[in-house]
């Protein structure tokens, strides 16, 4: 039977592509972020704020970031896996309000990627916003020449051992032409492989958008499920299941984030699940992401490798940026 050897839990935010003296350019891009209100934000922004977005101070926390991820990537590779299970939300990347599924299952064979900046325009509505103009300040990392490869067996494996634990979860081989892979799934393989691709099951989780997100509780329930039918599947593949996005971003809200890690740290299952729903929206949301890991290595001990409140603004947004492993 296959083996789940390691789960992993990094964030993906812009800010790890683009160097801490250059962080003050997403000011522009939070100013017109029509999701929230900037200059209400500005009018509470808690005392000391100044001290946390000196150019010393955001340099210093990229470069943790860096080395954070290093870390991480050592770890991967070091378990040297056959497989990854990425949760991961979609961020109207392949699906649209049109048709938003709770939970889905990529089982194709291979998954394009769209080099980033490329892609069609977003408005500062989209959680994206992935073309800004200070997508020149990125620090770009390899793209392959043509896809990623998808692993369809332990994919058509899932998803109906997921229906049969009662996740109807929607499924597809297909990404959308001139979008590719989501962010999400693409971070992992630019940042954490090493130009040694593994292929990958992504499995999409809409953290996002209203009305019809999943509770923690869900995620956490969807997360021991996968669990059961990984270690159901009969293979000797090493799995390693990772949780791609968070903590609280685009507004910072430490409180929630520590929670969060306690919760995880504790192995702490009520606590997880029992995170008010109102604090996890916007970027914040993708902490569901780490529940549903949380529920799939329960019985596995968390290292925290770092966690950093990486501000970027007078207004106090910006990404906290947390890293974590289990084995």
């Amino acid at each position: 039977m296959a083996e789940i050897v390691l789960g992993m839990a990094t964030s993906h935010g812009p800010q790890l592509g683009i160097p801490g003296d250059r962080w003050s350019v997403l000011i522009d891009k939070d100013q017109k972020d029509r999701r929230m209100d900037y200059q209400a934000l500005l009018a509470k922004a808690p005392a000391g704020i100044e001290q946390e977005i000196t150019l010393d101070k955001m340099v210093a926390r990229y470069e943790s970031c860096q080395r954070d991820l290093d870390t991480l990537s050592e770890v991967l590779l070091d378990a040297k896996p056959d497989v990854l299970v990425v949760l991961g939300d979609d961020q109207h990347e392949q699906f649209g309000d049109d048709n938003m599924p709770i939970f889905a299952l990529f089982n194709g064979e291979e998954m394009p990627v769209v080099k980033r900046g490329s892609r069609g325009p977003r408005d500062a509505d989209s959680p994206g916003f992935a073309n800004g103009s200070w997508n020149q300040f990125r620090v770009e990392r390899p793209e392959p020449d043509k896809a990623y490869p998808g692993q369809p067996t332990l994919a058509n494996h899932l998803i109906p051992a997921l229906c049969e634990a009662g996740f109807d979860v929607a499924r597809s081989n297909k990404l959308r032409e001139g979008v590719g892979l989501g962010h999400a799934f693409t971070m992992p393989y630019t940042r954490l492989m090493n130009s040694q691709p593994i292929p990958m099951v992504p499995v999409m989780i809409n953290t996002f958008f209203p009305p019809n997100q999943p509770t923690p509780k869900r995620c956490y329930a969807l997360g021991k499920a996968l669990r059961e039918a990984i270690e159901d599947w009969s293979s000797d593949q090493r799995v390693v299941v990772m949780a791609s996005g968070g903590l609280s971003h685009v507004i910072i809200d430490e409180e929630i984030d520590q929670m969060t890690l306690d919760g995880l740290r504790n192995k702490d299952a009520n606590a997880l699940c029992s995170l008010p729903v109102d604090r996890l929206n916007l970027g914040t949301s993708e902490i569901r992401n780490w529940i549903g890991l949380a529920g799939c290595v329960e019985d596995m001990d968390m290292t925290l490798i770092d966690y950093q409140p990486c501000y970027r603004s007078p207004a106090a947004t910006g990404c906290a940026m947390g890293f974590a492993y289990w084995n």
